[in-house]
């Protein structure tokens, strides 16, 4: 008998990103039904690709943030609007209004740190390794706490890795 596992045939990998990534959908959606107001101290860090299909920001964003960016939404965002394939939301960076538009294929981490949570995805843009990243700096209100990296500090992050043979 051999300890090698054979290749699946059922890409239970892309399977699991993508029911992971239609929590966030469902978690917006929530919000948005619910008049785009957080309950409690909620809040949600969102960080996704900048040059991932689909993703739409303005350019000076983009230069900003090459590779990877952080959205905090907490108390000042607005036209939330929450589609089965991503969300579009109003931010202000430095007192400058924008328009971004995020498929869920392009995040790469969700975290709600007013309960410790968070999942973290593998990134869909081939051959691209996610960079740490500070919270781009739209003006909003920062809770303490900064996304979660990772499960060792005890938080509730779900972290999906398949790995796959050489």
């Amino acid at each position: 008998m051999s300890d090698e596992t054979p290749d699946s045939l059922i890409p239970y990998d892309t399977i699991v990103q993508e029911a992971l990534r239609a929590v966030v959908g469902r978690v917006l959606g929530e919000i948005e039904a619910g008049g785009s107001e957080l309950p409690g101290a909620h809040h949600f860090y969102i960080t996704f690709k900048t040059h991932a299909a689909g993703v739409s920001i303005p350019d000076s964003l983009r230069e900003r943030f090459p590779d990877e960016m952080t959205i905090v939404l907490q108390n000042k965002f607005w036209d939330l609007n929450v589609r089965e394939d991503g969300f579009s939301v109003g931010l202000s960076f430095n007192q400058i209004p924008a328009a971004l538009d995020i498929p869920y294929s392009a995040i790469t981490q969700f975290v709600d740190p007013a309960v410790d949570f968070g999942l973290q995805f593998q990134a869909t843009v081939a051959d691209m390794a996610p960079a740490p990243t500070d919270p781009a700096g739209n003006d909003e209100e920062q809770a303490e706490g900064a996304p979660v990296e990772g499960a060792e500090d005890g938080s509730n992050v779900v972290t999906v890795d398949f790995g796959r043979k050489k």
